[in-house]
Formats: structure tokens, sequence, C-alpha cells
């Protein structure tokens, strides 16, 4: 896969002066393109439209400076129908409009074209199973919040401690689907996985698609298949380690993507560093399948 993830690379490298067809950079890379966007976020550090922009921008800087074309020509060469629109996006990456940087020679901010490749670092194998599952419905208690990607998520936390004993009572009373229990489940909004991306964070149970309760949020999601990954460490920083190798490790090695649908995670919370049992829910499907569609939160 990730010979193939290159390639989409290389292509998208030979777009970046005429509109991006993002599909088809993902059928190069023979993933969907919901699973391209993720896993690049994923890999790059950042979402794919922030690569591109960063990547133009560092183009186009060179052109800037060289004063072989009008700040116009290179403005409409990359994408941008407006002098305006190309200096404000020249601006968020360079710091500087493009005609102070034309006539001051200013120092600019270039951003490398990328590759990956997998480094695995101290994880020697990654314990999961594949689980076909039918539709459910999730019950509970939602709160928009942005990621942490290390450290305690202070706004989940308090989310937690939010809930009343009526609710947490009322959700064991609901639980019987797998996975058993009280859990969490992250539902993101957009291609971004960056620290501070906003994210819809809710805890509750899987129940079955009829099960109501006036009093939590429901979040139904349709049948599929999951990849669940097992891990034993200190919490949390070792569930934001197998998160982190699922995507960066796991996806590129295996015959699988991952698909619309939330995140699910079954583990004990304990004191910052503690060991604990954890498994992590990931929708996914095998390379060639046709992706599912995506949850939908309701009140």
């Amino acid at each position: 896969m990730l010979e193939r993830l290159n390639q989409a690379l290389d292509h998208l490298e030979t777009r970046l002066d005429q509109e991006i067809d993002v599909a088809e950079v993902a059928r190069i890379a023979a993933v969907s393109e919901y699973h391209f966007r993720r896993l690049f976020s994923a890999l790059a550090g950042m979402p794919l439209p922030v690569y591109v922009r960063r990547r133009r921008m560092t183009l186009a800087g060179a052109e800037v400076l060289a004063g072989e074309r009008t700040l116009l020509d290179v403005a409409v060469r990359y994408g941008y129908g407006s002098g305006e629109a190309f200096a404000r996006a020249f601006r968020s990456v360079h710091g500087i409009g493009p005609g102070e940087a034309r006539r001051t020679g200013a120092v600019l901010t270039a951003q490398p074209r990328m590759s990956f490749r997998v480094v695995v670092e101290g994880r020697t194998a990654m314990r999961y199973r594949i689980v076909e599952k039918g539709p459910f419905r999730f019950l509970g208690r939602r709160a928009r919040l942005p990621l942490v990607h290390e450290g305690l998520n202070a706004g989940a936390t308090a989310h937690v401690a939010s809930l009343d004993e009526r609710a947490i009572v009322r959700m064991k009373g609901l639980a019987g689907e797998e996975p058993p229990g009280i859990l969490s489940a992250v539902v993101y909004l957009g291609d971004s996985r960056e620290e501070g991306a906003e994210a819809d964070y809710w805890v509750g149970v899987v129940t079955g698609p009829g099960a109501t309760a006036e009093e939590l949020d429901a979040l139904d999601v349709p049948a599929g298949t999951w990849a669940v990954f097992e891990d034993h460490g200190p919490y949390p920083s070792a569930l934001q380690e197998l998160w982190r190798d699922v995507f960066t490790q796991w996806f590129p090695s295996n015959p699988y993507t991952s698909r619309a649908g939330p995140e699910l995670l079954r583990t004990r919370p304990v004191e910052t560093g503690a060991e604990t049992d954890s498994q992590l829910w990931i929708p996914v499907e095998r390379v060639g399948a046709s992706t599912g569609s995506a949850g939908n939160a309701g009140a």
C-alpha cells in the first residue's frame, strides 16, 4: 500500500498548477477518497488541503521571487481567481504578502514534498481481530471537543464527570451488545486529525437499532466490518500510541481501509500513568469493497 500511496503523491505533485481531483488521487492509491484523506492526515500530521496549499505556495513563492511573471499570472497559474485570494493564501503560508515578498526579497517558508514509509518504533506486534457487526444504535451523551494527541483531554474528562447517576444507571440498563458496557465514541467532523481539531465525543452504550431513551442522544450506525485492537499499558499514553500505530503502521501493511463511522473505545479509566486494558474499534472495509455510509448523529 505504501508504494501506491507514494504513487498518488507523485500524481498530486504534477497537478499543483491544476484543479486536483482527490478521487482520482485516491484511485491511484487504490483506496477510497475517505480513507485516503484520513490516512494522509494521520501520516502527514496535517489535512490534505493544507498540504496542497503549502506545496502550491512553495512553488508560487519561487515564482514570485523570480519576478518573471506578474503576480496575477502566478495567482491564476495556481488556481486563484483574484489577486486578493492569492495574497491571502500566500500570507497564510509565508507570513508576508506576495507583493512585499517580491519587493524585499523576503525569506519564505518551503513545504517539502512528502513520501511515506513505515518506521517501526517500539511495538513489535499489534493484537487485533476482525468483527462483522450488524446495525446498532449508540445511546449516550455527546459533547463537541478538541482533539488532544498527548496527555489527558480535559474536555473529555469533564464530560464524563458531568454525567449524572440517573444517566449512568440508564446506560447500564440498555447495554447488551458487543462491545459491552459503557464506552466512549469519537465521530470526526472533517478530514483533519490535527491537535485542536473538533470532534463529537460520546459516552454511552451499544444497543439494538430500535432502542430509545428520551434523556440520551442517539447515534445510528450501519452494519459493517470493524478492526478491534487490544492493548495494555499506561493510561492514556498507550491508547494514543495505539491509535497512531493503527494508522501509520497497521493500515499501510494490511488489506483494509477505514470507512465512515464512529471509533469506539472500551477501557477502564485509571489514574494517569496507571496500567489498564483497552479495546479500540475502528470501522474498516477490505480493499476493493464498497464504502459504507456514515452514521447520523441526532438528539
